[in-house]
């Protein structure tokens, strides 16, 4: 009945707002991007807003459609290779645009591409930029961002029982600064610090201050360098095969985009510790060639072991990536691990064909060992690491061609092939094969694969997206994969296969909803408590959402979503979860005051049913945590204009819990039933 009660609520509220136009959130394609990445990552708060960082940068200096080449179209990440190119011949046929609403004429472009990028682009002509370095110095802007969180509730962790050794030694508190120099797209240069909740503050382990600290320093297109950059930075090779380490998705709501694009060389300016390079790198450019190089040396964070009795060195039986140094083990592991890398690319451009090189080597401190059990049979083992590979792309007419072949130093071999096709001009196809075998392990890759990490994996992607008018999109996509070896939890060979279909509609009267259907097939060992072995039996998790979106007037706009999941198989009762929210989002440009709050009701039997949700936050912050039990959830954000150079943001949040005597586990468990945060952030720019 509550259930039904809260649908209601959605749709009376909608009810007689369809005569207003407003705003909603502006990286709301991006939102629905990032739930889908969240299951294989973390569910806390997300470290790496490079792309947010991005965006915004866009959004407060939009990108000139009128001098933009391939590779800064590619860089936003919300446009299809066939998309770019439709767009470059058009610009070439008919010249410069005179306004954005011109973009309709492009063929491949709908409503939905249109309002996807109209935020971040403009169609002005750029006027006398600076190419010395003097002016890029001068004529800049300076940003300092200052960031302090809390979860108000003690945790067990900073409630350490007698004669605990393992316990948070330093205060609740999460600090994070950041000092950017932005000018344009050419010159950046700044400082990253934080401190998470439970590390210590200039004293005990952390005497330094914070515990995390990050320089950048990245000039573009200079002379012969296209980028040079010293520091902190990320390196993306091909479709990520052997070196990928920028934000990337994989299937998502957008079924056709499937290619991994990004420059080579990017700045690197997050909070987060662990997948970024530390030292120096180039690329340099001359008419069809480009050469990037680059050397690495940093410390990272394991697990370090000793095996005295077989007379072998200390080796890691882990690399830890949370960047959390709060109790004596964790500080244990700080920067315990070595880790040196090099590597270079090589491309080749004439018109419509791109074929690059790529080459990446790492060596180890301490030789990597995982524990011996049969899953981790293939994975890496030793101190030097080396991959190879070929990647490409042909765009002929309406058919865009790419995709990588690549091999580690013992030369097993790995292969990914895509094609996205204009089948007719309502109607796109996308078609991804990959074959990664059991013995191809990498360190830094991210590939459009089933998997975290590409290897022990084959399969076949389809998706298309079918515009059958100009306020109507269907994105449908059907993905089958095979493990030909054993992994976590599956202890044979297997496979499984995925579903997915979206039916997105505009109302004339700016009102957007779409309704999805998300069907997984996943393999995985019997749940039998007495059974003489495992054998392999499928879950089936099925997943339907309705979203809808309605403007108010200019200032307001209502978002709401209910979602269902649906577990079955692998020995386990039927299990099943809800989860129901509903946004009112404020202000416009031209507004001081903005913000938007959130009411949510979520319901599931288990955490197997668990429901993410992407939650909005203070500016470049963002996290999709994952529901499940019962209970409510509410959150309200507020941001105000205090003059042209300061901005804040003010966040409060909490969680009540229904028939829960307490939140967590570990360390990390709250007694009672409720969870409160409460976050701050200022921002000064000069």
């Amino acid at each position: 009945m509550m259930k039904f009660f809260f649908i209601a609520i959605s749709w009376l509220l909608c009810y007689g707002s369809i005569h207003g136009q407003g705003v909603q959130s502006p990286h709301a394609i991006l939102e629905q991007q990032l739930e889908n990445a969240t299951p294989e990552r973390t569910e806390s708060e997300a470290d790496d807003d490079q792309l947010m960082q991005q965006l915004e940068q866009y959004r407060r200096d939009p990108l000139d459609l009128n001098n933009a080449d391939e590779t800064e179209l590619a860089a936003l990440m919300l446009l299809s290779p066939l998309q770019i190119q439709h767009f470059i011949k058009y610009r070439s046929m008919l010249g410069k645009l005179v306004d954005v609403l011109e973009l309709q004429a492009v063929p491949g472009w709908d409503i939905y591409t249109i309002r996807r990028i109209r935020p971040y682009v403009k169609t002005g002509s750029e006027q006398g930029l600076k190419k010395n370095l003097a002016s890029r110095l001068r004529n800049g802007d300076h940003h300092i961002l200052f960031r302090v969180s809390q979860v108000l509730e003690q945790s067990a962790g900073y409630r350490p029982d007698s004669g605990a050794i393992n316990y948070y030694r330093g205060s609740p508190q999460k600090y994070f600064l950041r000092y950017r120099y932005d000018y344009k797209n050419l010159l950046q240069y700044g400082l990253v610090a934080e401190k998470d909740p439970g590390e210590q503050f200039f004293r005990g382990g952390q005497k330094s201050g914070f515990d995390f600290y990050a320089f950048h320093l990245f000039i573009r297109n200079a002379g012969l360098a296209k980028a040079v950059a010293l520091g902190d930075f990320t390196v993306n090779m091909g479709q990520g095969l052997i070196q990928w380490q920028s934000l990337a998705f994989k299937k998502n709501a957008d079924a056709v985009k499937i290619k991994r694009e990004s420059a080579v060389l990017r700045a690197y300016h997050s909070a987060g510790e662990s997948n970024f390079y530390r030292g120096a790198a180039v690329t340099l450019a001359r008419r069809n060639w480009q050469a990037t190089l680059f050397g690495s040396s940093r410390k990272l964070d394991a697990n370090l072991a000793a095996d005295s009795t077989a007379g072998v060195d200390d080796y890691v039986t882990s690399l830890q990536t949370s960047g959390l140094h709060r109790t004596n083990s964790e500080l244990a592991d700080k920067g315990v691990q070595t880790q040196i890398s090099w590597g270079a690319v090589l491309s080749y451009r004439y018109e419509q064909l791109q074929i690059a090189l790529n080459t990446v080597h790492h060596l180890f401190g301490s030789p990597l060992r995982k524990a011996p059990e049969p899953y981790n049979r293939f994975q890496l083992t030793g101190t030097r690491f080396g991959y190879y590979s070929i990647d490409y792309s042909y765009s002929f007419r309406n058919i865009h061609l790419f995709g990588e072949v690549a091999a580690d130093r013992r030369f097993t071999g790995a292969l990914l092939a895509g094609l996205i096709a204009s089948v007719s001009p309502s109607v796109d196809l996308a078609v991804l094969y990959r074959t990664m075998p059991p013995a191809y392990q990498t360190i830094h890759a991210s590939a459009f694969t089933e998997n975290t990490n590409p290897g022990n994996e084959r399969g076949l992607y389809i998706g298309t997206v079918i515009r059958p008018g100009p306020r109507i999109r269907l994105d449908a996509y059907i993905d089958l994969f095979r493990f030909p070896w054993l992994k976590y939890q599956v202890d044979a060979p297997s496979g499984g296969s995925e579903a997915f279909v979206q039916l997105s509609y505009v109302l004339p009267r700016r009102v957007e909803l779409y309704a999805r259907y998300r069907v997984d097939n996943k393999p995985g060992n019997s749940n039998e408590v007495n059974a003489v072995s495992n054998w392999i039996l499928t879950e089936s998790r099925k997943n339907f959402r309705l979203h809808l979106v309605c403007w108010m007037g200019r200032s307001l706009a209502v978002r709401a979503r209910i979602e269902t999941t649906r577990l079955q198989g692998r020995g386990k009762v039927r299990d099943e979860g809800f989860l129901w929210y509903l946004d009112l989002l404020f202000g416009n440009s031209q507004k001081r005051l903005s913000g938007n709050l959130r009411l949510q009701y979520f319901e599931t039997g288990s955490y197997d049913s668990r429901i993410y949700a992407y939650e909005n936050d203070v500016l470049y912050n963002y996290s999709v945590p994952a529901f499940y039990n019962k209970g409510y959830r509410y959150y309200i954000n507020m941001a105000y204009d205090i003059s042209p150079r300061w901005k804040t943001w003010l966040r409060w949040s909490q969680t009540l819990y229904r028939d829960e005597t307490f939140i967590g586990s570990g360390l990390d468990q709250i007694p009672g039933n409720r969870r409160s945060e409460v976050r701050v952030q200022v921002q000064y720019r000069l």
